[in-house]
C-alpha cells in the first residue's frame, strides 16, 4: 500500500529562499568580493614563501600589485562620470571598492614589511594611505547608514534639487497661511507662522540630528503644532493640517539633504587623499626605477 505523502515534509527543491538568496544584493556582492580578495591574498602568500626560497626580492612583486590595486580603487570615480555607459551596477562597484580597499591595507603591510617605515617620503606616503584608508571605511558607514535611512523615508529627491524643492514647499506654506487668514479673519495661524514655523520652512533644519537618526525633527514638530491647535477653529484647523502635511514632506526632504550634504563633504576629503596617495605612488615608483637603472 502506498502511503499518503506528509504535507509537512518539502522536497530538496523546495522553491523556500535559501539564506544566500535572503541576502540583500550589495551583501552577496560584498560576501563574493571577500573570497575573492582572500583567496588572492591567500595565493599571494604561497606565490611570495616560493619566492624567499629562492632569495628572489619580493618588494618588487608585492609593489606592482598594490601599484595597480591602487588603479582599480581609482577607477570608481571614473565609473560615477560614466555612469550613462552600462559598466555593472554603481553597488558592484562599491563592494569591489571597499573590499579591495581592505585588502590593501593588508597588501601594503607585505609590501612594506612594516606598520609604520623609517624614511620621512614612506612616513609621509603611509600617512596618507592610512588616511585614505580611514576616511574609506568612515565613507562606507556613512552611505549604508545613510542609505537605509533614507529608504525609510518613502521619498526621493536629487540633492541638486532640494533648494528648488524646499523652495515650492516654503511658497505653498505661506500660500496656506495667506488663505487661512483671508477665510477666516483670524491671524492667529499667521502669527504662529511668523514666530514658529517660518524658520522651519526657511532652509534645511536638524542637520546634525538627522545625521545620527534622531528624532528631534518630529518632537519639535509635534510640540509647535500642539501649542496653536488648541487655539484654532475648525477652519483654521483645517489649514493647519495642510500646513502640517507640508511640515512632513519638508521633514524628510531635509533627511536626505543632510544625508547627501554629508556624503557630499566626504568626498572632498577622501577624493584629494587619494589624488595625493597615487601621485606620491608614481613618485615612489619613478624613484625605484631610477635607482634601478
Amino acid at each position: 500500500m502506498n502511503s499518503m505523502p506528509n504535507p509537512d515534509i518539502k522536497p530538496a527543491n523546495s522553491s523556500d529562499s535559501s539564506v544566500w538568496q535572503k541576502l540583500s544584493q550589495p551583501s552577496r556582492d560584498l560576501i563574493l568580493f571577500t573570497v575573492i580578495a582572500v583567496s588572492g591574498i591567500f595565493g599571494l602568500f604561497l606565490l611570495l614563501d616560493g619566492y624567499e626560497k629562492s632569495l628572489v626580492r619580493t618588494d618588487t612583486l608585492t609593489g606592482y600589485i598594490l601599484f595597480s590595486l591602487f588603479i582599480f580603487l581609482g577607477a570608481l570615480n571614473s565609473r560615477k562620470k560614466l555612469s550613462m555607459i552600462p559598466l555593472g551596477r554603481a553597488s558592484l562597484w562599491l563592494s569591489a571598492h571597499v573590499v579591495f580597499g581592505v585588502a590593501a591595507v593588508g597588501l601594503f603591510w607585505l609590501h612594506t614589511g612594516t606598520i609604520w617605515p623609517l624614511g620621512l617620503y614612506e612616513q609621509l606616503l603611509t600617512a596618507i594611505f592610512y588616511l585614505v584608508a580611514i576616511s574609506g571605511v568612515v565613507g562606507f558607514l556613512l552611505y549604508r547608514i545613510g542609505a537605509g535611512q533614507l529608504t525609510q523615508t518613502g521619498v526621493e529627491v536629487i540633492y541638486e534639487r532640494i533648494p528648488g524643492e524646499l523652495y515650492e514647499i516654503r511658497e505653498k506654506s505661506e500660500k496656506i497661511v495667506l488663505e487661512c487668514t483671508e477665510e477666516t479673519g483670524s491671524d492667529t495661524l499667521a502669527k504662529h507662522y511668523e514666530d514658529t514655523l517660518s524658520w522651519f520652512f526657511r532652509k534645511p533644519r536638524f542637520y546634525w540630528q538627522n545625521i545620527f537618526g534622531l528624532q528631534s525633527a518630529d518632537h519639535w514638530m509635534r510640540f509647535h503644532a500642539g501649542s496653536v491647535a488648541r487655539y484654532l477653529d475648525e477652519k483654521e484647523t483645517a489649514h493647519f493640517d495642510e500646513l502640517m502635511t507640508l511640515m512632513r514632506v519638508k521633514r524628510k526632504i531635509d533627511h536626505h539633504y543632510a544625508a547627501q550634504d554629508l556624503m557630499k563633504k566626504w568626498l572632498l576629503v577622501h577624493l584629494p587623499l587619494s589624488i595625493a596617495l597615487l601621485v606620491l605612488a608614481v613618485w615612489h615608483w619613478f624613484l625605484i626605477e631610477v635607482y634601478a637603472i
